[in-house]
């Protein structure tokens, strides 16, 4: 897809209103995002011009200063099943294709991880195999009674993309992170939580995400950012963290002028207003 139509295409989604049928829509709420997956009759599948747009998408926010946090949410009672299998057949056909389609996802999925503002994926109903793809390299998942997630990579002779097993395990630990590749099995709720797949439960999970946004946006991003990089790296296993660029995100903050201003507000005893430079 072009650049320019790619530019159109998002230009429009920020105004876009509830009935547009754009498979990707994107509604601005204050300072948060909600970049919401509009395939609703079919649980929300990710097709592979999907994964790309996702990706140009969340790269676009980093340059956009008014954003402080994003939620990721699927449109009707599903987060996403995961990736639109029906495209399989073509795209997807052999080991060359199959690669192809995995720098794809891990392209979108290393987009989301390296926005520096906080991600939060708001699951309900299904979340599923790619769909776990794009949670996991999220900061947050919240998630209702009805989030039910799993990997069914095992049924389908697929291995699960190495970023991705490093996130999962990651957040779970390397017993649970087997059980859930190993089995294919789907988890409720509950017992997505106990397992470190899910942080929160709410009834109401996107208001929950948007309201923990907005505290997290009083902030000075700055911080965040830094603190996300550095998290992400560590994470992500060893090697991952380049520390020349982790001590240049130390040292652009200490002389931003945010720092200058959560110096006087300190002293002045008033809440600091950050501006992210």
């Amino acid at each position: 897809m072009p650049v320019t139509r790619g530019k159109i295409r998002r230009t429009r989604r920020l105004c876009a209103r509830e009935d547009t049928l754009e498979e990707i829509r994107i509604e601005r709420r204050g300072s948060t995002v909600h970049v919401i997956l509009n395939r609703p009759l079919v649980k929300n599948a990710v097709t592979l011009a999907m994964w790309h747009e996702l990706a140009a998408i969340f790269a676009d926010f980093a340059e956009d200063r008014e954003v402080r946090g994003v939620v990721l949410r699927g449109a009707g009672k599903d987060f996403s099943v995961g990736a639109d299998i029906s495209e399989f057949e073509t795209i997807r056909e052999d080991r060359h294709q199959a690669a192809a389609y995995e720098v794809a996802v891990d392209g979108c999925s290393g987009a989301i991880a390296a926005l520096g503002k906080p991600v939060v994926a708001a699951i309900s109903g299904y979340c599923l195999g790619g769909g776990c793809h794009l949670a996991l390299a999220c900061d947050f998942r919240f998630g209702d009674r009805t989030a039910t997630i799993g990997i069914p990579s095992a049924k389908l002779s697929i291995v699960y993309g190495v970023h991705s097993v490093q996130r999962l395990l990651a957040l779970t630990g390397v017993s649970n992170a087997k059980r859930v590749l190993y089995s294919a099995d789907r988890y409720m709720a509950e017992q997505a939580m106990s397992m470190g797949l899910l942080d929160e439960l709410h009834d109401d999970v996107n208001a929950a995400a948007e309201t923990f946004l907005d505290r997290l946006a009083i902030n000075a991003p700055l911080s965040i950012a830094g603190a996300k990089y550095m998290l992400h790296g560590l994470s992500m296993g060893a090697g991952a963290l380049d520390l020349t660029a982790a001590q240049g995100l130390i040292d652009a903050a200490s002389d931003s002028e945010d720092f200058k201003e959560g110096r006087r507000a300190f002293a002045e005893k008033r809440s600091p207003r950050f501006r992210g430079e």
